[in-house]
Parts: structure tokens; C-alpha cells; sequence
């Protein structure tokens, strides 16, 4: 009994890891206000994980928000 346990623990935790470090294709939008005037861009992050491509979004925002004029928001 103890055997079978600990073989369905491991493969509950292999599945478990599976799915954590699923990579998907995200966008990440990016919206700058300079004056009166909006522009959205948006970027396509391919075959990231969510907190890849979180971490690019948000480079993306940071990039823009030293570099060009206004303010500017990204989300994915």
C-alpha cells in the first residue's frame, strides 16, 4: 500500500508540473497617453509561461516609459 501511494504522489506531482510550466503565445497591449492623444501597441510574446511573459510586459512598459514621452501602461 505504502508503494502505490508514493508512485501516485509522484505522478500527481509530475502532472502538477506539467501544467505550472505550461507555454502559451500572449499579448501584451500597451497603452501611452501623451497630452490628450492615446496610442495602443501591442507585442506578441510567443511560447512563454504566465510569469515570462508577465515579466517581458512589463520590461515592455518600463522601456517605453523611460524612452518615450507620456505615460504608458502595459498589461497581458
Amino acid at each position: 500500500m505504502n508503494k502505490s501511494r508514493i508512485i501516485i504522489a509522484v505522478a500527481l506531482m509530475g502532472i502538477s508540473a506539467t501544467f505550472a510550466s505550461c507555454k502559451k503565445n500572449y499579448v501584451c497591449s500597451c497603452n501611452t497617453v501623451v497630452g490628450a492623444v492615446s496610442t495602443e501597441i501591442k507585442h506578441d510574446i510567443d511560447n512563454a509561461n504566465r510569469y515570462d511573459a508577465q515579466k517581458s510586459c512589463n520590461n515592455y512598459e518600463d522601456q517605453a516609459n523611460s524612452s518615450l514621452p507620456g505615460s504608458t501602461t502595459c498589461h497581458l
